[in-house]
């Protein structure tokens, strides 16, 4: 089994994100994205050894009824993701 050079937090041996990070995350992108309360979000840390990879970044995927599920990349650990960072991502 390949990994591809990517793990997410709380597997092999990172430590898990904190559920208050993620809950501020998924907070700044409902209110980035003006979601519907339907909208449902999923925020993790992903690292990844490629060379050409940020490091650390934090995904977050949106998930909007009827509508295809949207993955936000930003290059950044999920303690300094800001509301302004989420937005960049929509454009990215």
């Amino acid at each position: 089994m390949a990994l591809f050079g990517a793990f997410m937090r709380g597997t092999f041996g990172l430590p898990k994100p904190d559920k208050q990070a993620v809950d501020r995350v998924k907070e700044l992108a409902r209110s980035a994205l003006q979601a519907s309360p339907d909208t449902a979000f999923a925020v993790n840390e992903i690292a990844c050894n490629d060379p050409g990879c940020p490091g650390i970044e934090t995904v977050i995927l949106v998930m909007e009824p009827g509508r295809k599920t949207r993955a936000l990349k930003i290059p950044k650990t999920l303690d300094e993701v800001v509301e302004q960072d989420i937005l960049a991502a929509l454009d990215g």
